[in-house]
């Protein structure tokens, strides 16, 4: 197993132990951005966006200031939705219509996340200030991670629908 397998699973066992005492959605997917934050190298910034009108909205975060609105189609995080698949971007500056919250930000992961109806409710937005940090072993961990959260906490929020 190599680190960054081995890493991922030590916090799928710490978020599974601390998740467990969490009685809210909003404390879930807080306690999963500080883990990934804190313990994840190049893990510029770690939110959650939600549906808005026309937009995703800003959910719980750590990282520098995030951009509030994401308007419908622009930026990865639409793009995963609209294309119902986990997106990894090794150069943001390459991604076409890309919404840059920080201009320190170099490669993104967006991953959805589904109720358990499987529509989506949100998405997992990560940056980093480095070129080509995610990969598939990224993409598994966080999947792990993310699927954690309660999904009865999750159909509580309205799905996100693609406008048009």
């Amino acid at each position: 197993m190599d680190k960054k397998t081995a890493k991922y699973s030590r916090l799928y066992a710490q978020a599974r132990l601390l998740l467990e005492k969490e009685s809210t959605l909003i404390a879930q997917m807080a306690t999963i951005n500080a883990i990934l934050y804190h313990k994840m190298q190049g893990f510029f910034w770690v939110g959650f966006y939600f549906a808005g009108n026309t937009q995703l909205t800003v959910g719980p975060y750590q990282g520098p200031l995030a951009c509030q609105n994401l308007p419908y189609p622009k930026g990865v995080c639409w793009a995963a939705i609209i294309q119902n698949t986990p997106l990894v971007v090794p150069d943001v500056t390459r991604f076409p219509n890309h919404i840059a919250c920080d201009r320190r930000s170099k490669s993104e992961i967006v991953l959805p996340v589904y109720n358990s109806l499987n529509e989506t409710v949100a998405v997992l937005d990560i940056d980093s200030d480095k070129l080509n940090n995610f990969n598939d072993i990224d993409l598994y961990g966080l999947r792990q991670i993310i699927g954690l959260i309660n999904k009865e906490y999750l159909n509580t929020l309205p799905p996100i629908h693609k406008t048009n």
